[in-house]
């Protein structure tokens, strides 16, 4: 037979390993089969095949098996042990009433499994062949190893921060779960259990190019918050970028927008500011060069959040090759269920030291001021899945008392905030996105022709999925200064947010928004004007619920857009960044899309 094309030895070391090979083997539990190995996976089928189908013998499952190396971890020797055998009984019988036990040497393999039901997680499942010579069963390991060496894109080298504190103290558990995982990949894992608050902040901060370049990714075990500090670790010394544009350089372009048009801003709901960016050779574009950015910002530099445009990025972004992973052990780990469909250590570990990968945009968050009478640097923040002001913002705060309480906090905080039911005077300003092609989805529906109570019929949404079409498109995105309209909105709100993803969790299992993607270039802008409590506790209870229509209300907009400006005349302004308190009554902020990659497969819909 022909050897491999990488010149793969067997266990004599004197000869290349064939590119396929069949033989006879004990499967544990199943019996004697035919094994075979090619180029791209490994099979299997009964030597009794047809008379195990014939006999609906409970092991019937197994008659014939594929396995693609894509989906194989690992591979090992595991030397001489027992291998059980079911006893055939007589034909007819429809049961197997013992099992046999022989010794003999075997070799292991390890894949995952997983069942056909939406959202279900992967198992790690292992197969055991026997054989009664130990060369052929190490030179079986070593051609399946040869063959996993092959698969691009598999992390060799990790870094592995555990929060210990995490889910009510279980982030160290779940990391000792699925240690076994990454050790029989044999993915090198550095291990580093936090100490204190920002601590994996500090030690991302402080890395050299010399020391990223050791690692194939970042995992984090933890929450939503503890990943979000170890991305803006990564980020916010090493992404160059121009900032959205500020809530004060806004009100300027609307001051001159009026001045030569005559057009003022409407307090009413989206109104328009004006003529698109581009019109007017004396007007200033609100998005600008990164070289016109770095000058006006040339004196800031990266100290507490604020940002260095002078710096050169330490690895270019998006990267293909550097990945984040997420372990998770928090409170509601939206950002793992949204990236692999299901919250599960396991599945998490799997897509890691499977090299599964999905682009995933990023939000860059500019605040302006802290408070309205502050004078303050900007300082910039990043999120990969939600930022939230109003009701999220003031449940995240209250939680931060009741940490001792762990992830119930959230449900007695939520309750407090709802019943105090407070509103926020602000105004905020998106721009107007408008798609040439846009994927099929809801229609909006013009504001006053329905109730609360009598939600519009249902409209297909393109949600995102294992090889998302909208996320792998080929479609420019992001803020441009040519050809930009921006609509404003002023009022009283209950809540202002921007979703970057779903945000499917536990607690709403469609998320904020059900057709929200991954990397797709877009945030998903959701003003919840003030309104009665009643009112308010629908588009709460229409989250909570599976194929709930949250959006569909008429105190609720809903835009889809690349960037959006927030200012408020409230001292004490929080707002929720994955789950992390930000103070600030100026805001900005604008999308990246794909950012970064993640070690992750998309959700299965």
């Amino acid at each position: 037979m022909e050897g491999n094309a990488d010149g793969s030895k067997d266990d004599q070391g004197d000869r290349p390993l064939p590119n396929s090979m069949s033989a006879t083997f004990r499967l544990d539990h199943v019996g004697e089969v035919v094994v075979t190995i090619d180029s791209d996976a490994l099979s299997w089928k009964t030597v009794r095949a047809e008379e195990n189908k014939r006999d609906c013998l409970c092991f019937g499952s197994n008659v014939e098996t594929e396995i693609r190396f894509s989906d194989i971890y690992a591979a090992d020797f595991i030397k001489w042990g027992p291998i059980h055998e079911p006893i055939i009984p007589k034909s007819g019988a429809h049961f197997l009433s013992r099992v046999s036990m022989v010794m003999m040497y075997r070799f292991a393999v390890h894949a995952f499994q997983k069942s056909q039901t939406q959202n279900s997680p992967w198992v790690p499942v292992m197969y055991i062949f026997g054989y009664n010579d130990t060369q052929t069963c190490l030179m079986w390991t070593k051609r399946i190893n040869a063959s996993l060496s092959l698969q691009a894109g598999r992390p060799k080298n990790l870094l592995v921060f555990v929060h210990p504190l995490s889910g009510k103290g279980k982030g160290p558990r779940t990391w000792e779960s699925v240690a076994p995982i990454f050790n029989r990949a044999k993915v090198k894992t550095k291990v580093v259990v936090t100490e204190r608050a920002g601590h994996a902040f500090d030690m991302m901060t402080s890395f050299t190019d010399s020391d990223l370049n050791s690692y194939d990714g970042v995992i984090a075990v933890g929450g939503d918050g503890f990943f979000n500090e170890i991305l803006n670790g990564f980020l916010l010394s090493r992404h160059n970028a121009p900032y959205p544009p500020a809530p004060a350089e806004f009100m300027n372009s609307v001051s001159n927008n009026k001045n030569h048009s005559g057009q003022g801003v409407s307090n009413s709901s989206s109104s328009s500011v004006g003529p698109t960016l581009d019109q007017g050779e004396d007007q200033e574009p609100l998005l600008r060069s990164p070289e016109a950015i770095a000058s006006v910002h040339k004196n800031f530099r990266v100290k507490d959040g604020s940002h260095n445009l002078d710096r050169e990025p330490v690895l270019s972004l998006p990267h293909e090759w550097f990945r984040f992973g997420i372990i998770p052990a928090g409170s509601t780990d939206a950002i793992v269920i949204c990236t692999t469909g299901t919250r599960d250590a396991a599945t998490s570990a799997l897509q890691i030291v499977l090299g599964k990968k999905r682009h995933l945009d990023i939000a860059q968050v500019v605040r302006w001021k802290t408070s309205p009478s502050s004078i303050d640097a900007p300082s910039v923040r990043y999120a990969a899945s939600f930022v939230g002001y109003g009701f999220y913002g003031d449940v995240i705060k209250e939680s931060e008392r009741y940490r001792w309480m762990g992830p119930k906090r959230y449900d007695y905080a939520g309750t407090k905030v709802f019943l105090k039911h407070k509103s926020y005077e602000a105004d905020v300003a998106y721009v107007d996105v408008k798609t040439v092609n846009p994927p099929a989805g809801k229609t909006s529906t013009a504001s006053g022709t329905r109730q609360w109570w009598r939600l519009p019929k249902t409209h297909d949404k393109v949600t995102c999925s294992v090889n998302c079409p909208v996320c792998d498109a080929e479609t420019k995105s992001g803020c441009d200064s040519e050809d930009l309209k921006w609509l404003q909105c002023k009022g009283r709100f209950l809540s202002v947010g921007a979703a970057v993803i779903s945000c499917r969790n536990e607690r709403a299992p469609d998320g904020l928004v059900a057709d929200a993607h991954l990397a797709d270039g877009f945030m998903h802008l959701i003003l919840v004007k003030d309104c009665p409590h009643p009112l308010f506790l629908w588009h709460l209870t229409q989250l909570a619920r599976k194929g709930g229509r949250p959006l569909d209300l008429d105190f609720v907009e809903h835009h889809k857009t690349t960037a959006f400006t927030f200012t408020t005349s409230n001292d004490e302004s929080t707002w929720n960044l994955d789950g992390e308190l930000f103070p600030a009554c100026q805001l900005s902020a604008q999308v990246f899309r794909g950012l970064i990659s993640m070690f992750a497969s998309g959700p299965d819909v």
